[in-house]
């Protein structure tokens, strides 16, 4: 081979095993952040049963915790007390996301309760949702137009109905929903206090009517609960009785109403029943 042949060859071989060296060192930094990311976020299964992060639910504000079926699947009133803390979730169908934190609540037992539209066990298609699994919405009309909402718990006919959230997310278009749908005083700006304090006058600012009746709260689009941040501890949960069942002998002296105490956002404040919480 002649000699400048051999040079050749030789400077080629060096380069080559250049390029091999040069390929198998790691990449640098600037290397991978040059590669784009994915736009849909790559999350797995849920490893266990309890609160999940849902890809179907995020928002960006990383509101992404949705409380299952086995946070419904309890008596009612543990349910009840369960609820205070947990933050409700309202998806318009613009997108739009609404958040209040549950702060009242009321248990009712099911066929022994005088007080529930399910006494003496009665099953009706009114009340259906009461007898379905627990975490299924049990929405009814009063005074031929307004709605309150219930979800069902453990044991046949029982539920706990919301009564009073903390407005924490779009406090604006409740503000519009509730001057649109209530009557009476329309003209009256409301305040942030009143948006949802009361049983019908947080489904006006959650826009939640009859067609929610016998919806699954763990897993329907529209709407759903999510793990609050806090949690009262228990001298801060008042019992007490629930409010407009007059009607229910015994049934309605029974402390089966629960709130926040202190909250300005409670309907009813029992000052007798806070004093013997306190006590």
């Amino acid at each position: 081979m002649p000699a400048r042949s051999g040079v050749q060859f030789s400077r080629r071989m060096g380069q080559k095993k250049q390029r091999l060296a040069k390929a198998e060192q790691p990449h640098s930094p600037s290397d991978t952040a040059q590669a784009p990311c994915p736009k849909e976020p790559c999350l797995g299964p849920p490893t266990t049963l309890g609160p999940y992060r849902s890809i179907y639910f995020s928002s960006p504000k990383g509101h992404l915790t949705r409380l299952g079926l086995e946070f419904f699947d309890q008596p009612a009133v543990p349910l009840a007390r369960a609820f205070l803390g947990q933050v409700l979730v309202r998806r318009l169908p613009n997108g739009t996301e609404l958040r209040g934190r549950i702060v009242e609540t009321e248990a009712y037992l099911g066929p022994e309760d005088e007080a529930a539209h399910s006494r003496g066990g009665r099953q009706t298609p009114r009340n259906r949702g009461m007898f379905m699994k627990p975490g299924t919405l049990y929405v009814y009309i009063i005074y031929g137009m307004y709605f309150c909402m219930n979800i069902s718990s453990q044991g046949d006919g029982a539920c706990v109905l919301l009564r009073a959230l903390e407005p924490l997310e779009g406090l604006e278009t409740m503000r519009q929903l509730r001057s649109t749908l209530r009557k009476g005083t329309a003209s009256r700006v409301l305040k942030d206090r009143e948006l949802c304090s009361g049983p019908s006058k947080l489904c006006q600012a959650l826009a939640i009517n009859k067609s929610f009746d016998q919806r699954d709260l763990a897993q329907d689009e529209a709407i759903w609960l999510e793990h609050g941040p806090l949690e009262p501890s228990e001298p801060a949960v008042v019992t007490a009785a629930r409010v407009g069942i007059g009607y229910a002998g015994e049934w309605a002296r029974k402390p089966l109403r629960f709130y926040v105490r202190g909250s300005p956002w409670v309907s009813v404040v029992d000052r007798v029943a806070e004093q013997d919480t306190q006590a």
